[in-house]
């Protein structure tokens, strides 16, 4: 275990001014030195697009790499809820350093001041180039952009476009990016899958990639390798995460060099539709967004087998009403997600297993069609025609919501409530990165979730899309400068180099190796034992004692993996499954960091919830004097992670319990 300090490098300075001040002292690269600058942007997300439409418009030859057949198909699109930005629109008492606020809290004070005061000071930029660029987010009656409230606040600052933020937002920064696809400035190689990148000289100097279609290996150079590989969630097999999305980008880097950042922080969202069987490969999420109209409750009565609609009033537990009076329903996602847990434990579940709470809209309906019948001059109207009035104005809000929701469960939530239960979501972690976003391999950057920055140990609500695109529009154009304005002496340097042909020789034989095994188990097998590994052991509770067991069983997984596993076909082809089983032998290795990471953290903070270490009323526990740093990972071997620190130091906020009863 080492005992360095990692620079994050942070601009000295006052707190609201280090931005400003950055951006005006940062070193430029002259407008012709740029078109002879290459750059790969891997990923195509919010954050992989927004960088590469803005990195192009600037001049640099930009070329972007995705596994999807479409930019469009990003995961980015599944992003439901909103977008926040400190406007303060409702004038109801926002302001940047509240934003600020509220995200190192919600994180429980495990995240880095500088970073997050910058992502709250270009939060409201954001909207501005979206508006531009033509993203119809809701307005109210008058034509001024609507606001909706999300978890961890009490202001209402999330934008908003029905229940689709995330795919309105992607097609925005998909049609910049397009654009430039047009104009010849951005090369753009859907069906691409990058599986290591290439280091000369202590920088990284571009990517081996796999046509996907073809199995072709190609090598492509670039001045700067920018990672926007989104999160790892799927290393719990079932999660809210679309199938395609992995972490082997981030750790083919970290495995040459790249640190991980706080690998074990991973968010449970508290909005799912739960499990019904094992026959299911993914989870699918019920948008934050839900619970300002939404009242979360539980019979007061255990094992209760009477319908929803059947449970009077004095008999519903609206429980996070009755623990947290301040936000209520809106409490952070790990506050909610612990504790439906703990009511589903203590026998207060619903639904055939027990593993559900009820997510109701009744109330609200009636309070919104009272308003409604108001409006329209409606006197002494029935208690039909109020629900149908409130039924219109929540359908014009969620109603794509609802719609998915009776489709997968066959349930009509107008008329019974939701069921609803924790799944895993977002991962807080990611490649370690410093202000500039680059990790500790000079001249690899990693933006949006890829990286592990501005969360903490809990990201809150409609964080992620401002993150990635605040990374992708309004971070990264600029302190990639102060790299490439020493590379513009840098030629191109040639695919043959050394380098290039014994990383595309590593990435052949590994494939080979994979298809050479012929064992007898599906990678789904493997992926299924470690996502219940994972879960049971490393997910909504965590302990020393399970811990140990989990990188025990997980290192014997990996054992019987590279003996065990069968892929049929050939390296030279369209194979999906020996694309899958690549991303699994990673999610193998990362699952034993993950717990390597929970284990060496004695303390509970956020998502990273330790049993042993816990307040009287359950609610996580720091150890500020000897847990206050960004635990940073360097690869060693296989099974061998050294520990690095970045200590954190707070200046402008007073870390305290966290509290939102």
């Amino acid at each position: 275990m080492s005992n360095k300090i990692l620079d994050a490098k942070v601009p000295e300075g006052v707190l609201e001014t280090k931005w400003t001040k950055y951006r005006s002292t940062v070193p430029l690269v002259n407008p012709s030195n740029k078109r002879n600058i290459e750059i790969i942007v891997v990923g195509s997300g919010l954050a992989g697009s927004s960088a590469a439409a803005t990195l192009a418009e600037l001049g640099y030859k930009v070329k972007v790499f995705c596994f999807q057949d479409s930019p469009r198909r990003a995961h980015s699109i599944a992003a439901q809820g909103g977008i926040n930005a400190a406007k303060n629109y409702q004038n109801d008492g926002d302001s940047t350093y509240r934003l600020f606020y509220d995200t190192i809290k919600g994180g429980d004070y495990r995240a880095r001041e500088g970073n997050v005061y910058r992502l709250a000071e270009v939060s409201t930029y954001i909207i501005d180039q979206c508006v531009a660029q033509g993203v119809p987010f809701a307005r109210e009656y008058g034509g001024l952009l609507s606001n909706r409230s999300f978890g961890g606040t009490q202001v209402q600052r999330t934008f908003y476009a029905a229940g689709q933020t995330g795919q309105q937002l992607l097609l925005g920064a998909y049609s910049a990016l397009e654009r430039q696809v047009g104009m010849g400035t951005v090369k753009m190689h859907a069906r691409h899958e990058m599986l290591d990148v290439v280091n000369i000289d202590g920088k990284c100097r571009g990517i081996i990639a796999r046509d996907l279609v073809t199995g072709k290996l190609e090598r492509h150079f670039g001045h700067a390798v920018l990672l926007c590989t989104g999160g790892y969630g799927n290393v719990f097999f079932l999660s809210t995460n679309a199938m395609g999305s992995n972490v082997t980008a981030a750790w083919k880097a970290h495995k040459k060099g790249a640190f991980f950042g706080n690998p074990c922080y991973t968010q449970i969202h508290p909005t799912c539709i739960p499990v019904s069987g094992d026959h299911q490969s993914k989870l699918t999420l019920m948008s934050e967004s839900l619970r300002n109209d939404g009242r979360i409750w539980v019979p007061i009565k255990q094992n209760d087998t009477r319908k929803p609609t059947d449970i009077p009033e004095n008999e519903r537990d609206y429980y996070l009403e009755r623990r947290y009076p301040a936000f209520g329903n809106l409490v952070p996602r790990d506050v909610a997600s612990r504790a439906a847990k703990e009511r589903c434990d203590a026998g207060y579940g619903v639904g055939a297993s027990k593993m559900a709470v009820y997510l109701d809209f009744s109330f609200n309906m009636d309070r919104y069609g009272k308003v409604e019948a108001t409006k329209r001059g409606l006197v002494d109207p029935d208690a039909k025609t109020i629900r149908e009035l409130g039924k219109e104005v929540v359908k014009e809000k969620y109603g794509n919501l609802f719609d998915m929701y009776k489709q997968i469960t066959g349930e009509d939530p107008y008329e019974i409530p939701m069921r609803i239960y924790p799944a895993v979501h977002y991962t807080m972690g990611g490649l370690w990165v410093d202000y500039n976003l680059m990790t500790t391999v000079p001249g690899l950057y990693a933006l949006g979730e890829a990286n592990f920055s501005d969360h903490g140990a809990n990201r809150l609500g409609a964080s992620a899309l401002m993150q990635g695109l605040a990374d992708g529009y309004f971070v990264l154009p600029y302190t990639i400068g102060s790299y490439l304005s020493n590379e513009i002496r840098t030629q191109s340097i040639s695919t043959d180099h050394e380098a290039f042909v014994e990383a595309e020789k590593a990435v052949k034989e590994r494939l080979e190796k994979i298809l050479s095994i012929k064992g007898s188990k599906t990678v789904d097998y493997f992926h299924k034992r470690l996502g219940k590994i994972m879960w049971d052991k490393c997910g909504m509770a965590r302990d020393k004692e399970g811990l140990e067991w989990a990188i025990k069983e997980i290192q014997s997984i990996q054992r019987e993996f590279w003996s065990d596993v069968r892929v049929l076909g050939d390296a030279n082809e369209f194979n999906p499954e020996l694309e899958k089983a690549g991303r699994v032998a990673d999610f193998l290795e990362l699952g034993e960091l993950m717990c390597v990471d929970a284990l060496n953290r004695n303390e509970s903070c956020g998502g990273h919830f330790r049993t042993e270490y816990q307040t009287e009323d359950g609610e996580a526990l720091r150890d500020d004097e000897n847990f206050a740093f960004v635990s940073a990972w360097e690869y060693k071997d296989a099974n061998q992670f050294e520990l690095h620190k970045e200590e954190l130091h707070y200046e402008n906020i007073k870390i305290a319990q966290r509290s939102y009863k």
